[in-house]
């Protein structure tokens, strides 16, 4: 049975590309009043670009519609709405092609749509650059709200943030205003668990040994009128709920402790996380404040083209190798033909005395960048292969050399919110404006000083081990910044942690980030340290600017270096 005073919402989709069966899996799980999906991510919009500029008529994710197919008379027999940012950058005809669906289908279900976020036909008008793919502002949830009001059953918009999936319904259903601000801020926590999909429930888990993760299922919230919710998921599927899996989620993509949004800024120093029985996990106390005065819009263009050939290594004199491999490649390339940008790294994968050849190897990677498709094609390829049988010995690639390939650029730049046209569009055509936050804080709020580190753990012995038998973490991309969270399984655990991983051992321990920007963030409710560090991915995932592009596993890599580990905690 439904309880009325609580807005069951799910999730069933996390990136493009998620698990297809989701959707079925969510809405024949247990009962549910909203179920969303988060498809876009900034890669995602300059896929979805390049679609656009092959035939007008696409930019939104096809996968929804062929999962609507499926289930939207499912949908609508359990009485629950979609809400969803499938549209990407055509949200418009997403929901064109949705009603022919249900006409051909014979299910009465009345659709709407978020619209103005598309920034590029004003591109000159709003003084953004040229050679953009697309250029879309980040909306927040009073469209989506106004959609539900209206009598949608399905909501699709374009680039909202992945909160506001959350936010919207959460408005319709409580008559939230712009002023409540502690309950829109409570339910952006709520979905920013929520839209990553099956890693708040025990995927891409630092613990995850410690439950079967074999097929996760996919979270749900529990929304109340006071903003606070339960995180949880249909009975019998896989994974976890715990409060370690939504530290984790909350951790991601996140820096300081101001989340900022369009409806509101959260302040996920506040948020206070309690267990509440197998696979519940209350989130509350979570406070906001007004949001910043201009709307965040991410863009992306066309950076140039690039090419990677990898050469494999094989046995004794790896370096020796790799050095002659560098010298007769700059010989065999005329200067006129070398690109802009070289890059060689050489990946120690070898083991000594290895049982196979493969282990035996080592991977010498060379990518190449330049804004002259001709720069990293044919003439590259040819300066890698001639060398082939006046080469180090064992001398082979993973694959022959290809074409070179364009790379996108991301980055994020503020508009006036005043400039954006945010609409929601209802089923039966009505074209209602959104307004902008009413009331916005100061363009740079100044962080409250930093939380008090707790009292030191005592002096004890220590022992050498890896970071990660005590302390988890989850890391990300933003644009070509990342973030990295790390947080403290016991009392004990944070007590030395808050102490130990500062700014300059982060950098002792990455050497990666020796010469970049890093912040550092106390979130102590959630016994955690957050950084940002700024510069690590170039520009952005789609440059590849190193070879974990999106730093998803940079967390990863940190619990694995070894420090100096109370006992006490091992």
């Amino acid at each position: 049975m439904r309880d009325g005073a609580v807005l069951r919402i799910g999730n069933a989709s996390g990136f493009y590309g998620d698990r297809f069966a989701a959707v079925r899996e969510m809405l024949t799980g247990g009962p549910l009043d909203v179920l969303t999906g988060d498809y876009l991510a900034e890669l995602t919009m300059l896929i979805l670009a390049r679609d656009r500029l092959k035939d007008p008529s696409l930019g939104y994710a096809r996968t929804f519609l062929r999962q609507m197919e499926e289930c939207l008379g499912l949908a609508r027999e359990r009485d629950v709405r979609i809400v969803v940012n499938a549209g990407g950058l055509n949200p418009a005809r997403l929901a064109e092609e949705l009603r022919a669906l249900a006409r051909r289908l014979g299910v009465a279900a009345a659709v709407a749509h978020v619209e103005g976020d598309d920034l590029l036909p004003r591109r000159a008008e709003l003084g953004l650059p040229d050679g953009l793919l697309a250029a879309n502002a980040y909306l927040g949830g009073f469209g989506i709200a106004a959609c539900l009001s209206g009598g949608a059953d399905v909501v699709v918009t374009g680039r909202v943030t992945d909160a506001a999936l959350v936010v919207g319904p959460g408005i319709a259903r409580f008559g939230w205003t712009p002023e409540d601000l502690d309950t829109l801020a409570g339910a952006v926590v709520a979905g920013h668990v929520l839209e990553c999909g099956a890693q708040a429930t025990g995927g891409n888990y630092a613990f995850f040994q410690e439950h079967d993760v074999t097929r996760p299922g996919f979270p749900l919230a529990e929304l109340r009128a006071d903003g606070s919710s339960v995180i949880t998921k249909h009975p019998g599927t896989g994974g976890a709920v715990t409060t370690g899996t939504v530290t984790a989620q909350l951790l991601y993509e996140t820096g300081g402790p101001r989340y900022l949004g369009p409806d509101v800024t959260a302040r996920l120093d506040t948020v206070r996380l309690t267990e509440e029985g197998s696979d519940r996990v209350r989130i509350d106390g979570v406070r906001g404040e007004a949001p910043p005065p201009t709307l965040k819009a991410g863009l992306n263009r066309l950076g140039g083209h690039l090419n990677e050939v990898v050469y494999v290594l094989t046995g004794l004199d790896i370096e020796a190798k790799a050095a002659l491999v560098r010298r007769q490649f700059a010989d065999a390339l005329p200067p006129a033909a070398r690109p802009a940008e070289l890059r060689w790294t050489l990946v120690r994968t070898d083991h000594p005395d290895a049982a196979t050849e493969e282990t035996a190897s080592a991977l010498l990677r060379l990518t190449a960048r330049d804004q002259d498709p001709a720069k990293v094609g044919r003439q590259l390829g040819k300066a890698a292969v001639e060398s082939g049988l006046s080469g180090y010995p064992g001398f082979h690639l993973t694959a022959p050399p290809g074409p070179g390939t364009p790379y996108g650029v991301f980055s994020a730049v503020s508009v006036d919110p005043k400039a954006v046209e945010h609409t929601a569009v209802l089923p039966d055509g009505r074209r209602i404006a959104v307004p902008p936050a009413p009331v916005t804080g100061p363009a740079a709020q100044p962080d409250r000083p930093e939380a008090e580190l707790p009292e030191p753990l005592p002096e004890g012995p220590t022992r050498r081990a890896p970071l990660g038998l005590v302390a988890g973490a989850r890391s990300g991309d933003k644009g070509g910044d990342a973030n990295l969270g790390v947080w403290a399984r016991s009392e004990d655990g944070w007590r030395w942690l808050a102490h130990v991983l500062t700014v300059e051992k982060l950098r002792e321990l990455l050497p990666e980030t020796e010469e970049l920007p890093v912040a550092r963030h106390l979130l102590p409710n959630l016994r955690a340290v957050n950084f940002t560090l700024t510069g690590l991915l170039g520009e952005g995932v789609a440059a590849r600017h190193r070879f974990d592009p999106q730093a998803k596993a940079l967390g990863e890599w940190l619990r694995a270096r070894h420090l100096d580990i109370p006992e006490v905690l091992l």
